[in-house]
């Protein structure tokens, strides 16, 4: 063993073995290690059915790959595939390497790894309203576990943008406005992802993105800039991102596009190396999104050409470049041009590549740098990855309003009208990988199993989007094969359906048009006909039950005024339409709670629960206040809290207790949540702010006692001179069922 290089030798640690191995490559082979590109774009054969995939009987262009990459690369993306393709990549790459360097293959997985295999789960907003953060937690340990049996050992996800302007698109991909929910929803994710160690074989490096304030894009447009102060980031986003790599040890950091009160991020020294690498302690890297580095020379007009745009992204603490950036040979050039100009520092390259380095020791590559070749048969789709999908999907229902004719008896309705674009189309969301080779079950299909005795009878009526709609839009071609459904308007049909019928059930909401990475809206009424058809089908004068499958919050006073009832459901994956139905036949009782507000009207915006006090909130037109506030949520049965009680533990710690009790006639789920208030405070604070949750099951009479310890940090505050202090003074608690629905509350005096 003393004969073998200190890096190929897995006795010493990761640490030791990257520093050897940088002491041994050239200044173009580490710059080569900061680069990802695309395997799709080098193989033979692109899997039809999905366009960042590659198919299995693939080879690949060799001499191209010789020629581009000389140097070694550090990560390949969009190469989806069986692991038998993906490890002729990884030989090539090796055998190819003066050094010998395999590369870690990255995904995407924001619910489920992409291409045409993996278990398909809801999006992470549907992740939220359970209101449950090991879900999140599981979530994470399905999508590793499948991605590293496939090959992949890093994915792009999870998204942690607080999403506070529900016209962006990308809302869908966050755990909602709220920042401790998505705090906690944060560390469930990334744990689930990396399970403590990633050199384990289930599971992945975690990305979280878009870092840090990319949630409140002006205008709600993609990748618009953030008009924030320092106090809101602080307080607001930052610590979102702080828990992802702090408490739950996030590797790596995706860079956002966009600008914050003009600090372009792919340029900021503050937010990369002040707070990111050195407050937040990094472990991994920090790369750019998608065409990002472009940007800084073409969009921001930061850099007058490619070079100076790498110099200031570089410079400033980026480690790699994303995806669909300069090509390898003007990345690496620009690179060593900088460094022999003495403009960047060699430390600055070696610490980047050392990063990288320390990340694919950690993996076990070199030992192990190919995966197995039959075993993702037995893990990917299997049972309990299905199983928990539904779970998560059943849990994440949430009743807004309910006349009583939920859940559906069963032997009354004889005929039931099955009408909307989403009753007979299964809505995945996002990012969802594409199931070729299953076929998933509708509404239509299961409740006409579910009902033999009921005539069912479906009609969209509708569609969604524009079948002519052509989405395009610079630096963000994953998503230019992404084409409206082609849909006829029926409402007539519909609507002769429905008087024929005893019961109207209305599906619809969004689609991948509506909702998602650059569909951003300037009205968030549901789209097409949708509301004419709702319309025409409530003057039958027949009970309407209407169920919104979205994926962003939708203005829906009017649809909610027509329903005898309401069923929230963001894309529920696979197992949304099953889902959906053991709601509404009432084998599932809906537990699930708002991550978002939702607007009376798509002009009342922002609406979060949150905002600072100081205006009326009242309009010409009607209040401002949502129709639907945050933490919102009914259910089959009712419950009553009482013995709430408040105690001093400590200087800022503070025990809660209180009962609830299920006062109704079937088992049901409550979200228990506590809210702050600082009522004296120096700067100006929310009226209320979560503090704690917990989702609990009780059955007819079932009484629980739950006990909530908050600390310094359910009362701490960034005061005027920029320090977090917990004030002394007065501070209200309470005990709710949502942030509008106050059961019991009480006062405490801090020193």
């Amino acid at each position: 063993m003393s004969d073998i290089l200190k890096y190929k030798n897995p006795s010493f640690s990761p640490e030791e073995r990257a520093e050897d191995l940088l002491s041994r490559m050239t200044l173009r082979e580490k710059i080569a290690q900061l680069d990802m590109k695309f395997g799709n774009k080098y193989c033979t054969e692109v899997d039809p059915n999905h366009g960042c995939s590659v198919s299995e009987g693939s080879d690949y262009h060799w001499d191209r790959l010789r020629e581009d990459f000389p140097d070694g690369l550090g990560y390949l993306h969009d190469n989806y595939s069986v692991p038998y393709v993906m490890n002729k990549l990884q030989k090539f790459f090796i055998e190819n390497s003066r050094l010998g360097i395999p590369v870690i293959f990255t995904g995407e997985a924001l619910h489920g790894i992409s291409g045409t295999r993996g278990t398909i789960l809801p999006i992470p907003t549907a992740w939220a309203a359970t209101f449950e953060p090991s879900y999140a937690f599981e979530a994470g340990r399905i999508i590793a576990t499948e991605a590293r049996a496939l090959g992949i050992y890093e994915v792009l996800a999870p998204n942690l943008d607080v999403a506070r302007d529900p016209r962006w698109g990308r809302t869908e991909e966050t755990f909602g406005e709220d920042t401790y929910l998505s705090t906690r929803m944060a560390v469930g994710i990334v744990s689930g992802h990396q399970n403590g160690d990633i050199s384990k074989k289930d599971s992945v490096i975690s990305e979280p993105k878009h870092y840090c304030v990319h949630g409140i894009p002006e205008a709600g447009v993609n990748c618009g800039t953030a008009r924030a102060g320092v106090r809101e980031i602080e307080s607001c986003y930052l610590p979102v991102f702080e828990a992802a790599v702090k408490e739950a040890g996030a590797c790596d950091v995706m860079v956002s596009y966009n600008s914050i009160d003009g600090d372009l991020m792919m340029t900021s020294k503050h937010y990369m190396k002040d707070v990111l690498k050195d407050r937040f302690a990094l472990p991994g890297i920090c790369r750019s999104d998608w065409g990002g580095l472009r940007r800084v020379h073409y969009l921001h007009k930061m850099a007058k050409n490619e070079k100076e745009a790498i110099y200031l992204s570089k410079k400033n603490g980026l480690d790699c470049q994303g995806g669909d950036e300069y090509p390898n040979k003007l990345w690496v050039d620009s690179l060593e041009e900088l460094v022999n100009e003495g403009r960047i520092d060699i430390e600055n390259i070696n610490e980047s590549c050392r990063r990288v380095l320390n990340l694919k020791f950690t993996l076990g590559l070199f030992e192990n740098p190919y995966t197995d070749e039959n075993a993702y048969k037995s893990i990917i789709n299997k049972q309990s990855h299905l199983d928990k999908a539904l779970e998560i999907a059943q849990k994440s229902i949430i009743l807004l309003k309910n006349n009583g004719i939920l859940p559906l008896d069963k032997d009354k309705y004889k005929k039931i009208a099955l009408i909307g674009p989403s009753s007979d189309k299964v809505r995945l969301g996002g990012y969802s990988a594409k199931p070729v080779g299953r076929q998933l079950k509708t509404i239509f299909d299961i409740l006409k199993s579910r009902l033999p005795d009921c005539e069912i009878i479906q009609c969209d009526g509708c569609g969604i989007s524009d079948s002519d709609f052509k989405f395009a839009l610079s630096d963000q071609n994953h998503l230019k094969d992404i084409k409206a459904e082609a849909s006829a308007d029926n409402i007539d049909k519909a609507v002769e359906i429905a008087n024929d019928c005893d019961l109207i059930i209305f599906c619809g909401g969004d689609d991948t048009i509506s909702s998602g990475e650059g569909r951003d809206r300037c009205e968030l009424t549901l789209c097409g006909r949708q509301s004419e058809l709702m319309k025409k089908l409530s003057d039958t004068g027949k009970p309407m039950v209407f169920v919104m499958i979205h994926g962003k919050p939708l203005a829906i006073a009017e649809e909610s005024e027509m329903s005898d009832a309401v069923l929230s459901c963001w894309f529920g994956g696979e197992s949304g339409p099953v889902a959906i139905c053991d709601v509404l036949l009432g084998d599932v009782n809906p537990g699930g709670k708002l991550p978002f507000s939702l607007p009376r009207r798509s002009t009342m915006i922002p609406c979060y629960y949150s905002m600072l006090p100081g205006a009326s909130n009242e309009y010409y037109e009607g209040t401002g206040s949502s129709l639907y506030p945050f933490g919102f949520g009914l259910s089959y049965t009712k419950f009553e809290y009482s013995d709430f009680s408040i105690q001093k533990t400590g200087k800022t710690d503070v025990r809660v207790r209180l009962c609830v009790k299920n006062v109704g006639k079937v088992s049901g789920d409550e979200v228990v949540q506590i809210y702050v208030e600082d009522c004296e405070s120096t700067v100006v604070t929310p009226s209320l702010l979560l503090k704690a949750f917990k989702r609990i099951t009780l059955s007819p009479n079932e009484k629980a006692e739950l006990e909530f310890d908050l600390d310094f940090n359910a009362f701490k505050l960034l005061n005027q001179s920029y320090e977090w202090v917990a004030e002394p003074g007065t501070f209200r608690i309470c005990a709710a069922s949502s942030s509008r629905d106050i059961r019991a509350e009480d006062f405490i005096e801090l020193d």
